[in-house]
């Protein structure tokens, strides 16, 4: 164990994994449910999502996008009729085979027991994702092309039987968001699969002061049954990558299975072209990552369950109340005031318990700001504050009108300091690759930060290097992407074929 003292143990350079899981504790976000490979989200890790939910909600519904809803359950059938889907998600099924218990005692314990009865005549799949059972709605709203473009959103659960759960990156249920959009062209469909994922890339940086690198899978990597799937990729603090959102075109793949169909301008009857997008509590866990130290969580300002949190320092009995009324009066002050057009989150701790314990308990819950306001400063009209991109123990004494006067400016702060810094991780850590040995001798380190080369390869060929090194191409980064290190063309590293096409390789969640 390090000797440094931090509110978290082990740190990230001790235990990366096993940090995440403490900062997950330590913040009292969630905890693991008694149903295998679940969570129990708890009301600060569940702010935190309906914070997100909310703000990305807005730019959806800006966007022309509805918000609907659709059944947990999907028969068994309407997967099979998109082959290449259903295969790519067969092995985290979860399926429903009987729809009643019946009780029946054991005849050697005498125990009574719960046994399923009343066989389906077809099973229904718990929801993996919609595409299917929203294109049989699609099939039956959409008969002409003046009923286009279909702009659907759902913010829904969805079960994905995972092997290897991991509390927000991957549990067998999990909370998101999936659009399902229907279009008259596919230069129309690939303009809405652009634009979301701009949408996604903005989102993250703007909301998560999360960088990503916006770019294509590979055909290796792409969605089942898509023809294109863009990412928004995201390197957190053990250099790994997470796929932090994603946006397919899908072709007419599910309008033929699902028969979609619309008749057109001409007179002819056609299918339409299809797209789907999601994000997921994925985001939570990648902001854990990418932002939190060893003294526990760190929440950019516009996501954070409280903005501020005020503590009256009380020593002494007889001026508490005042202390106490002049920490109410600031909250009500500050609450009037708004932050990218929400009111501030403001909370007073009155909690009986010691000031120590109340700051160690804040800090670990990534609060952006800190107020301490003690009998002095009542006097002076001082406040002690403590920002959360900065040492735990670090406070300045600023005037209090002047604390209220730039409060929006200090968050703004705090949100580009979190965003250049995971910024400044992550460049550091892409390194330009022109050659197969030192690709191959770049993996030899567990920690190993991203490469970027040359590409031309096929699918064949990247699955052989990716076993090998047990890493992905994360993306093809989109061309406006630039990387100050790379030429604008090379050979490629395995053929030697010239390219301007790069990937994006690296290990991740």
């Amino acid at each position: 164990m390090s000797d440094a003292k931090t509110a978290i143990s082990p740190t990230r350079s001790e235990n990366f994994p096993e940090w995440y899981q403490q900062v997950i504790r330590g913040a009292d976000l969630a905890e693991n449910s008694e149903t295998r490979g679940c969570m129990v989200i708890k009301p600060w890790g569940y702010g935190i999502w309906e914070l997100i939910q909310q703000q990305l909600d807005r730019r959806f519904k800006a966007t022309g996008h509805q918000n609907a809803y659709f059944p947990l359950l999907i028969p068994l059938s309407y997967l099979e009729k998109e082959a290449e889907h259903a295969e790519g998600f067969a092995t985290e099924c979860a399926v429903v085979t009987h729809h009643r218990l019946e009780t029946v005692k054991d005849p050697v314990t005498g125990k009574t027991k719960m046994i399923p009865s009343g066989k389906l005549d077809e099973p229904y799949v718990i929801r993996p994702t919609s595409e299917t059972i929203i294109g049989a709605a699609f099939a039956r709203w959409v008969n002409s092309y003046r009923d286009l473009p279909l702009l659907i959103n759902q913010w829904a659960n969805v079960m994905r039987w995972e092997m290897r759960p991991r509390m927000f990156l991957r549990t067998a249920e999990f909370l998101w968001q999936e659009g399902h959009t229907a279009h008259e062209t596919k230069e129309e469909a690939i303009v809405e699969t652009r634009l979301i994922h701009g949408e996604y890339e903005a989102f993250l940086r703007d909301h998560l002061a999360i960088p990503v690198i916006p770019g294509e899978k590979t055909e290796n990597e792409r969605f089942p049954g898509a023809e294109m799937t863009l990412t928004v990729e995201a390197m957190v603090q053990d250099k790994k990558a997470i796929q932090a959102g994603t946006s397919h075109y899908l072709g007419q793949n599910f309008s033929r299975a699902q028969d979609i169909k619309f008749t057109g301008r001409d007179g002819s009857i056609q299918h339409v072209h299809t797209t789907s997008w999601g994000v997921s509590t994925r985001m939570i866990g990648t902001l854990i990552m990418a932002h939190s130290d060893d003294d526990g969580l760190i929440l950019p300002p516009r996501v954070a369950t409280q903005q501020i949190v005020i503590i009256p320092v009380t020593p002494k009995e007889d001026t508490k109340d005042a202390v106490i009324d002049a920490c109410q009066a600031l909250a009500t002050t500050l609450r009037n005031q708004s932050y990218y057009g929400d009111p501030l989150r403001v909370h007073v701790d009155t909690r009986d318990v010691g000031g120590g314990v109340k700051k160690w308990d804040w800090v670990k819950k990534g609060v952006p700001i800190r107020i301490e306001i003690g009998p002095r400063d009542l006097e002076s009209r001082k406040v002690a504050l403590s920002r959360r991109d900065q040492a735990s123990n670090e406070k300045s004494f600023i005037e209090k009108e002047e604390f209220i006067r730039n409060v929006a400016e200090t968050l703004a702060s705090i949100h580009q300091t979190l965003l250049l810094r995971a910024t400044d991780l992550r460049d550091a850590n892409i390194t330009y690759c022109g050659d197969m040995a030192s690709f191959d001798a770049h993996w030899a380190n567990e920690n190993a930060g991203w490469l970027l080369t040359p590409w031309m390869g096929n699918s064949t060929e990247e699955e052989v290097i990716s076993k090998q090194h047990k890493i992905t191409i994360r993306c093809l980064p989109l061309p406006e992407v630039v990387f100050p290190q790379a030429p604008a063309s090379a050979p490629c590293i395995l053929t030697n074929a010239n390219t301007t096409q790069f990937a994006l390789w690296g290990r991740s969640y």
